[in-house]
């Protein structure tokens, strides 16, 4: 990419990832490569904290059902989405799960991604929101405020969608750009901002701390889904090893919905943030794995439209290319 912040995006992610992955000097880690090969003894996951994997490696359902094939996990906890598809992109991992924005990023810079299912939308889990005591009430009054907002964030497409109902663009508003939560919620605080945008756990930690009136949030405007990937490799030669970890997925979703309490005081444990606060994201959320249906990639597609429209990526992409759904993949309970 040309564009000077995206290409630090990426290059940020790479360093995550070298740090974070055993390679060789050719970039793929033999483990990896044997992961890959089609007759892999061993099974390289990237996770994030606090998401879905987190939660199905913290349950142990999947070493338990690929132990009776002779298979091992490696889990690999990487600190961003686009660490973890860098990570898929270099044969670092096979298998992880990225939010939206995230995969348009990546695939605009020309990495190869194997979508293979979604994560059940969770449109409550971020939001526009704005100081308790704050005149704005709707998008429309967003014109002419400072917004405090990453680039490409999911929350920003969610802005951008609001504002375009209300007939207005991003020329309307005076954006406050930041590079992460921790700056976001400080330029919010000081009230150098009208407005931010935020995603959970953040914005349910800072809900609690500081009672900030949402706006508004993803419901009627965006999804806000996580993706699972593969490596291209691993997606076509491992169709029965991505069944059984869907197969878990789904299982470790199930539990997620009906224990929600004892899943609060775990990811709260493991992510270092009050429980009120995981409480609060967790019950907000239902989990569970779907298929990617063509209204799915269509959803996808309009982030990609939309963050070409506002000149974050350059380049105009086809989410389609990258969904080639393999029947093999699904576990009957997901049909």
């Amino acid at each position: 990419m040309k564009k000077a912040w995206l290409s630090l995006f990426i290059g940020i992610s790479f360093i995550i990832v070298l740090a974070g992955c055993n390679s060789d000097p050719k970039g793929t880690s033999s483990e990896a490569k044997s992961a890959t090969s089609g007759s892999a003894d061993k099974v390289k996951i990237g996770f994030q904290k606090g998401n879905t994997l987190h939660i199905l490696k913290s349950l142990g359902y999947l070493e338990e059902k690929l132990k009776k094939d002779n298979i091992s996990i490696e889990w690999v906890e990487l600190a961003t989405g686009g660490a973890l598809l860098e990570a898929l992109n270099t044969n670092n991992i096979d298998f992880g799960h990225a939010a939206d924005a995230n995969a348009v990023f990546a695939q605009a810079a020309g990495m190869p991604l194997v979508y293979i299912a979604s994560e059940h939308p969770n449109p409550e889990g971020l939001a526009i929101i704005v100081h308790g005591d704050s005149d704005i009430k709707t998008a429309a009054d967003l014109k002419g405020k400072k917004i405090s907002i990453g680039k490409g964030w999911n929350s920003h497409y969610l802005l951008m969608k609001a504002l375009q109902k209300e007939g207005l663009t991003s020329e309307d508003v005076d954006f406050a750009y930041v590079k992460d939560a921790s700056e976001g919620r400080a330029a919010f605080e000081s009230e150098r901002v009208d407005a931010l945008g935020f995603w959970d756990p953040f914005l349910a930690v800072l809900e609690n701390d500081i009672s900030p009136r949402i706006l508004l949030d993803g419901e009627g405007f965006t999804n806000n889904r996580t993706y699972y990937f593969a490596s291209d490799s691993f997606s076509k030669e491992n169709s029965e090893v991505i069944k059984t970890i869907l197969e878990e997925l789904d299982k470790a979703d199930q539990w997620a919905n009906e224990n929600k309490s004892d899943l609060a005081k775990m990811l709260a444990d493991s992510l270092g943030i009050p429980l009120e606060a995981i409480e609060k994201t967790v019950e907000r959320r239902t989990y569970g794995v779907e298929k990617i249906t063509e209204s799915v990639v269509a959803e996808q597609q309009d982030i990609a439209d939309i963050f070409l429209q506002e000149k974050l990526i350059e380049a105009e992409i086809s989410v389609s290319d990258m969904v080639t759904e393999d029947p093999a993949w699904f576990p009957d309970t997901l049909e």
